[in-house]
C-alpha cells in the first residue's frame, strides 16, 4: 500500500512514533410489524431484524464459534485466509522505527481471537526490534477475547503483558477509547457485522490521532466472472460444511449472507472517505473475494 501514503507527511508520523440456536427467534423478529419505521430496521444476513436486536444476534453467533473460529475461517476461505492475514501485517509494516522515542498505539477491532494484533506485534518486534508498542484488543463479545487470551497462554506471549490490553467494547462506539489515542486501527472479518458500519467508520476516525491509519481486511466483491460463479457455488454448502464440521448451520448461513450485503469495494471506500478519512483506496486479494482498505486521518 502503502508506500505512496508512506511518503507523504501525514504518515511519516505515524512510522515516527489489522446448531441452529436463533433461527426460530429470527422467524418471530421477521413476523414483527413490517409497519415499523424502515429506519430502526437493518439486516441480519439475508434477514430483516431490528436494529436494537441485531448486536444481540451476531453476539450469538459468534459466541456459536468462538472455540472453532480458525476452523470457521479455514472452511470459509479454504485456509487462504492465513496468506490474507499475512500479506495484511506485512503490508500495514507497522511498528516504532529504531530512531523514534515514541512507540506507536494500536487498536485491534473485532479482534478477539487476537491472531491480527498478535501478528502484528511479531512483525513489529522481528523487522524493527519494536519491544514497546501497545495494543487494545477489543471485541464486543466476551467469549472471542477469552479465546485470544487462550491463544496468548498457549503461545505464552502477550498474556499477562502490560503492552496488551483486552477490552470488551462495542466497536461502534469505543466509548471506553479516548479521542485521537491510536496510531493504527485495524479490523479484519469483523465490520461487515456491525450494525451501523458508517457509525465504526466514524469512531475508528474519532479515536485515531492525525496521521493515524484505517486498515481493514473484509470479504468483499469478486470481479472475475468465473471465480465467481465457483464461488457462488461453494456459498450454497458452506451451510452443510458448517454443519457437519462445527455442528452449526446456522452461523455459517449468516457469515455466508453477511458477505453478501457488504459493500463493494468503492462503495466502501467512499463510505471511509465519508468519516473523513484521506487518501483512502483498496486491494482486491484473490480476485475480489476479500480486499484491504485504508485510509489516514489528517
Amino acid at each position: 500500500m502503502l508506500k505512496s501514503i508512506a511518503r507523504s507527511p501525514v504518515a511519516w508520523r505515524l512510522q515516527s512514533r489489522l446448531t441452529r440456536p436463533f433461527s426460530q427467534t429470527l422467524y418471530a423478529f421477521n413476523a414483527k410489524s413490517d409497519n415499523a419505521e424502515t429506519g430502526q430496521f437493518t439486516h441480519f444476513g439475508s434477514k430483516r431484524v431490528p436494529k436494537v436486536e441485531k448486536e444481540k444476534l451476531v453476539k450469538h453467533v459468534f459466541s456459536s464459534v468462538a472455540s472453532k473460529y480458525d476452523l470457521m475461517n479455514d472452511v470459509m476461505s479454504l485456509g487462504i485466509h492465513r496468506l490474507w492475514k499475512d500479506h495484511f501485517i506485512n503490508k500495514l509494516d507497522a511498528g516504532k522505527r529504531p530512531n523514534s522515542t515514541e512507540p506507536l498505539h494500536f487498536i485491534d477491532v473485532a479482534g478477539g481471537s487476537g491472531d491480527i494484533a498478535f501478528g502484528i506485534l511479531d512483525h513489529a518486534e522481528q523487522k524493527f526490534h519494536d519491544t514497546e508498542s501497545t495494543m487494545h484488543i477489543v471485541d464486543i463479545n466476551p467469549d472471542m477475547l477469552k479465546e485470544g487470551e487462550k491463544r496468548a497462554m498457549e503461545q505464552q506471549k502477550y498474556y499477562n503483558d502490560p503492552r496488551v490490553t483486552f477490552l470488551v467494547q462495542n466497536g461502534e462506539t469505543l466509548d471506553k477509547i479516548e479521542s485521537n489515542s491510536k496510531d493504527v486501527y485495524t479490523i479484519s472479518f469483523g465490520i461487515r457485522n456491525f450494525t451501523d458500519i458508517q457509525a465504526g467508520l466514524n469512531t475508528a476516525y474519532r479515536v485515531l490521532k492525525p496521521g493515524g491509519i484505517f486498515y481493514c481486511l473484509e470479504f468483499s466483491k469478486i470481479q472475475n466472472y468465473l471465480v465467481d460463479s465457483a464461488y457462488q457455488q461453494w456459498a450454497k454448502i458452506l451451510p452443510v460444511m458448517g454443519s457437519i464440521v462445527a455442528n452449526d448451520y446456522d452461523s455459517y448461513q449468516y457469515l455466508v449472507e453477511s458477505i453478501e450485503k457488504f459493500p463493494d469495494q468503492e462503495t466502501f471506500k467512499e463510505m471511509i472517505q465519508k468519516a473523513g478519512f484521506e487518501s483512502a483506496g483498496y486491494e482486491s486479494l484473490s480476485f475480489g473475494i476479500c480486499a484491504i482498505h485504508w485510509g489516514v486521518k489528517v
